[in-house]
């Protein structure tokens, strides 16, 4: 187990899925649940943003927005702005996710712009990273993660803001997951690279969480890793085990 202050903080990236009818089915299991010690993010397609913000008020689950852009309105067609989420009542956002990445062309440039933005609208930042798998079976992995957290690390002015999560996108939705000890490595060369290009007590404080076909099954091996504070969970926050996973590090 982790020797360190960092609290541990599962995000539940719910991607083009849901419906009212099912919105009030997960709320209801999810504010009924016991969340522990646990920061709990969960984050909704834009369309239930707000009502899953009014279903969640006043129980300690947060809401998230999946996406934003660059600038603070103009005519920027689909998409929405940190200040938007902020009039909501929201104060995360998920970006740089490997969909965004690979599916919609985002590139390291622009989602160090994003980044930049919405923490300096008052957002706190889910940063994504990760390698594919022909970059993992190159030996890439170290070259490309380091890439993508240096492309913003320079945007950041106060790093207590942002969670970091590590996506190997071989992983994500594929049902494999990379063993605990693959994640620890990545996660302990990251936090190492951290010490080295930002500072020492940023590296011992910021959250790196790990993402990739976690469950209920997997979740406990994973969270004693010394460097894993936690996950962002995609299909399975959709489902009651979902609490289970909130609850990895009291096992």
């Amino acid at each position: 187990m982790a020797g360190n202050n960092r609290k541990f903080f599962v995000g539940g990236n719910w991607k083009m899925n849901g419906s009212k009818d099912s919105i009030n089915e997960i709320c209801g299991w999810l504010t009924a649940g016991d969340t522990g010690d646990t920061d709990v993010v969960v984050g909704p397609p834009t369309a239930y943003l707000g009502y899953v913000q009014e279903k969640l008020a006043g129980s300690g689950v947060h809401a998230a927005a999946q996406n934003c852009y660059k600038v603070p309105k103009g005519a920027f067609t689909g998409e929405i702005s940190p200040a938007m989420i902020k009039d909501i009542g929201c104060e995360w956002v998920i970006l740089g996710h490997s969909e965004r990445r690979n599916v919609f062309g985002e590139t390291d440039e622009l989602i160090a712009e994003k980044i930049e933005h919405a923490l300096a609208e008052g957002l706190k930042v889910i940063a994504c990273i990760g390698e594919k798998l022909e970059e993992r079976e190159a030996g890439k992995t170290e070259e490309v993660v380091f890439r993508q957290t240096k492309a913003f690390k320079d945007k950041v002015k106060d790093w207590s803001k942002v969670v970091l999560a590590y996506e190997p996108v071989w992983a994500i939705g594929t049902g494999k997951v990379a063993t605990p000890q693959q994640a620890q490595e990545v996660h302990a060369r990251l936090r190492t690279w951290l010490s080295e290009n930002v500072s020492p007590a940023v590296a011992n404080s910021l959250r790196i969480i790990y993402g990739g076909s976690v469950s209920a099954s997997n979740c406990n091996d994973l969270a004693t890793q010394g460097d894993i504070d936690g996950f962002l969970v995609g299909g399975a926050s959709l489902k009651p085990d979902f609490v289970k996973i909130i609850n990895a590090r009291k096992a």
